[in-house]
Order: C-alpha cells, then structure tokens, then sequence
C-alpha cells in the first residue's frame, strides 16, 4: 500500500469492495472443509459456535445464530448423525437437552483448518500490537453488525410469510358463500 492514502470516500469503497472478497473466500473456504468433513457449511459453523462457546441448548443456539429452532434441531440431527455432536439431559432441567461437541470431531475439523491457521499468522506478523488491536475491534464490531443484520432479514423473512398466509386466509374466505 502506498504511503498517500485515497479520499475517505475512495477508502470506504475499497474497505466494502475488500470486505465482500474476503467474505467470499470465506464461504468458498468454508465449504470445501465441510466438503471435507461431509457437512454443510451452515452445520459446520454450527458445530465450531458449540466448539468456541460450549454447551448450549437448542435455542441458545438458535438465538446465536438467528436460525429457526425448528432449522437448528436439523441441524443438531444432522450433527448428531455425524458424530460432532450429542445431547444430552440438562441436569438441572430434565425437560431441557443441552447440546455438546465431540472434542475428537473438532481436533480432525482443526486439522484441516492448520494451513489457514498459518497464513494467517504470517498476515499477522506484520502488523504492530496496535494495528492488531486495531483490526480486532473492527473484527468485533463488523461481526455485531453481521449479527444485527442476519436477525433483522430473519425478522422480516418471518413477518413477510406470516402476512401472505394472511392475505392467503382472507381471499379464501372473501371468495366463500354459506359454511
């Protein structure tokens, strides 16, 4: 990168055209490991957020990833099939299942994850503890707003189907004579 940076205008657009690249390549990236692994890549995902935060219950998980409840327990079944993860029993709530990774499946995942891991390390080495510190609050922020936009398309994907089964109850009973 030179040292005269573009007009601020010129910089948002590089960032928005830079961060659409990389959002790509993560997608492709992400579906050749659950390639790899016979997943998905929204399952995948799924199975790292229980890696990364623990044990949850079905609709924890959901919430954290604004799935559906009822697309999160396809999830889980398929997850379960596959052997990443298992429920089980909820000690203190026996009408609650909590859901677990299987620490073996995330080692053979992790695997397959080691020549990222590197590349990114030699990405990182060039940056100073601020710049670093710098890009993890960016990071932070941009996945809060990835988080935000994803319940917000939920919402109104949610809104929008209720309201054509509405109009779709309505007609049908406009259109009726007698019981």
């Amino acid at each position: 990168m030179s040292s005269e940076l573009p007009e601020r205008a010129e910089l948002l657009e590089r960032v928005k055209q830079a961060g659409r690249l990389l959002s790509a390549a993560t997608i492709m990236f992400h579906q050749a490991v659950a390639d790899r692994l016979g997943l998905n890549p929204t399952d995948l995902k799924c199975a790292d957020l229980l890696f990364l935060n623990g044990a949850m219950t079905a609709g924890e998980l959901a919430g954290l990833t604004g799935l559906t409840t009822g697309a999160i327990t396809g999830v889980i079944d398929r997850l379960e099939e596959a052997g990443f993860v298992r429920r089980e029993d909820d000690p203190n709530d026996r009408r609650r299942v909590i859901v677990r990774a299987v620490p073996r499946h995330h080692c053979t995942a992790g695997r397959l994850f080691e020549p990222l891991a590197a590349a990114m390390a030699k990405v990182c080495a060039s940056y100073s503890d601020r710049e670093l510190a710098t890009i993890l609050d960016f990071q932070t922020r941009a996945r809060e707003g990835l988080h935000e936009a994803t319940l917000k398309l939920r919402s109104e994907a949610a809104s929008a189907v209720g309201s054509k089964r509405g109009r779709a109850g309505a007609r049908g009973r406009r259109g009726r004579t007698g019981p």
